[in-house]
């Protein structure tokens, strides 16, 4: 049966149908085997040669949003970081909180003196002796990946700023290592010249098993634009008042009302928002 289909990636590249992979990131999502059959099915009875990845992701998407809302909004994660915004400002601090919950304080859009120029740094984190400077690189569509230019720019940057911070005494004995995180892939040769130079790389799946996607669902650190109850305009709303992630809106459950959502809904929010959050997953790491 899976031979006989060809899948369109986003970025273009065709490849051969594979079941296991829907069903991967199905089980991911924490929807169980029935569930999963269920939706394999529909997903093999629409299929087509050349179909799109999003097209199965919809078929997906729209099943699992009718049975349990928080699998739904938990396999519609990739997207929901694409929907932070294109100006890339709340995947900052998405990424901010992500270290802080590795033990470092953060600071965003951080301005540092060079040897030959100012550069602005979008995290600062800090623990210890060890001072990371992290460049966010955020795209908003699939399919897009971060190329060797990438590292070779930030790599100049970096060390422009270590030689500066290098010649005064408390910098110096400070650790700091340059790192590059993306919502989606890097290349090959990005991948090869950061591990050459001394370069960490977060990406969505890079490195394996350790990637963006894993340490989200480790931390529980999902964003508000995961939710299938609200509605985009209702996102941006949250998002301008600084709400990025579901754990700070149950906090500031109030706010919902502030942007007009009716007492009706605010449970079905909430209880998607809670039931995301306090998840336990079977098949973690």
């Amino acid at each position: 049966m899976n031979n006989e289909f060809t899948v369109t990636k986003a970025s273009g590249e065709r490849h051969t149908f594979s079941e296991d992979k829907v069903r991967q990131s199905l089980l991911r999502s924490g929807a169980d085997k029935e569930q999963i059959d269920f939706i394999i099915r529909e997903i093999r009875n629409q299929l087509y040669d050349g179909i799109t990845t999003r097209s199965i992701y919809k078929i997906a998407y729209s099943l699992l949003k009718s049975g349990s809302r928080h699998y739904a909004a938990r396999y519609h994660l990739k997207y929901a970081i694409m929907e932070l915004g294109p100006s890339g400002f709340p995947f900052e601090k998405y990424i901010a909180e992500l270290f802080q919950k590795e033990g470092y304080k953060t600071q965003t859009g951080q301005i540092f003196q060079g040897k030959c120029i100012t550069h602005e740094i979008d995290v600062l984190a800090e623990k210890d002796t060890d001072q990371l400077l992290i460049e966010c690189k955020y795209h908003n569509q699939s399919g897009t990946s971060s190329n060797v230019k990438v590292p070779l720019y930030i790599h100049a940057r970096f060390n422009d700023i270590d030689a500066h911070l290098f010649k005064k005494k408390e910098s110096a004995e400070k650790r700091r290592k340059c790192w590059i995180v993306t919502n989606t892939r890097f290349t090959v040769d990005a991948i090869q010249y950061a591990g050459c130079s001394g370069i960490k790389l977060l990406g969505w799946d890079h490195p394996f098993g350790k990637g963006l996607k894993d340490q989200i669902d480790h931390f529980r650190l999902y964003p508000i634009t995961c939710l299938t109850s609200l509605t985009t305009a209702e996102k941006q709303k949250l998002l301008e008042l600084e709400v990025v992630l579901c754990s700070q809106l149950i906090q500031k459950a109030d706010l919902l009302k502030s942007i007009g959502i009716k007492t009706t809904r605010t449970a079905t929010i909430l209880n998607e928002a809670n039931n995301l959050c306090n998840h336990t997953l079977s098949n973690h790491h």
